[in-house]
């Protein structure tokens, strides 16, 4: 809890795996007007603290083996999504800004949901559960595919895209990068190309040593070719015949799914002990 004693923070580092202090609003001026009782300062100081404490324990861990443990698993936090008018681009950078600075594990977003009526709360309704998992989707984007808050979103375009995952935004708004021949590409360059996991791509680059590469291939790899097609070649011919323009392209991407999330999605809470897993499957190979 913000303004905890510092003996109990370090207290419980020491009993739990994981510690998690809730920045709960994107920036100072929405926790002045929705929680005024909570500070950007009593937030970042316990954050600032735990993040030091777990670095510590790691290099005390390589030197002695009976170091005491701190919070092994790291710290996360969670964020409402929605209750104020900052834009997905304000949200990701300041995620961006926790797992840089903070060595944050997980950033949870939870999209807001009004459960009661009061003067200084927004008089406004549920935020759309497909903002959260766009979210979600981007901070996977940050963590394990090379991508920056700045990449996925500028400020003329701060907020993410409805129609289309945030790897295909960027990739249509980037369409000189494109098409990747998937017998060349470095794994960071397979990455960029929609359809292309991290798993696909690494049994692209062991595959291609000592196997010619097909686009049937490709499909046996996990690639989802319904989207990957658009983007890459495979020794210089493109799986579709004609090339698309950005507005064909967005057709033919929305198309797949249409603006409806998976059945059965629910919001995704920090204290789910499955959060991982649910967040792989919706996320798919982006």
């Amino acid at each position: 809890i913000p303004g905890a004693d510092g003996r109990l923070v370090e207290r419980l580092g020491r009993l739990c795996d994981r510690m998690s202090v809730n920045i709960e609003l994107p920036s100072a001026a929405s926790l002045s007007e929705l929680a005024p009782d909570k500070t950007r300062e009593a937030i970042l100081r316990p954050m600032g603290y735990i993040g030091r404490r777990v670095a510590q324990r790691r290099e005390e861990k390589q030197l002695f083996a009976s170091a005491p443990e701190f919070a092994p698993a790291g710290q996360s936090t969670q964020l409402i999504v929605g209750a104020t008018a900052e834009s997905d681009r304000q949200i990701l950078r300041l995620s961006q800004g926790l797992y840089r600075s903070y060595g944050m594990r997980r950033v949870y977003y939870s999209a807001y949901t009004p459960v009661n009526h009061a003067a200084n709360l927004p008089e406004i309704p549920r935020a759309p559960l497909l903002r959260e998992h766009r979210l979600y989707q981007s901070d996977w984007l940050l963590r394990f595919y090379g991508f920056t808050a700045e990449e996925l979103l500028t400020p003329e375009q701060p907020n993410l895209d409805e129609k289309v995952d945030p790897k295909c935004g960027w990739a249509l708004r980037h369409l000189e990068e494109f098409p990747v021949e998937v017998l060349r590409a470095d794994y960071a360059r397979l990455l960029r190309v929609p359809g292309i996991g991290m798993t696909s791509a690494r049994r692209i680059c062991e595959m291609r040593r000592s196997t010619i590469i097909t686009e049937q291939s490709l499909r046996r790899l996990g690639v989802v070719m319904k989207r990957a097609q658009y983007f890459l070649t495979v020794g210089g011919k493109m799986p579709v015949r004609v090339r698309l323009n950005q507005a064909q392209l967005i057709g033919a991407l929305s198309s797949e799914r249409g603006m409806a999330l998976p059945p059965n999605v629910q919001q995704l809470s920090f204290l789910e002990p499955t959060g991982d897993d649910l967040i792989k499957s919706l996320s798919g190979q982006i």
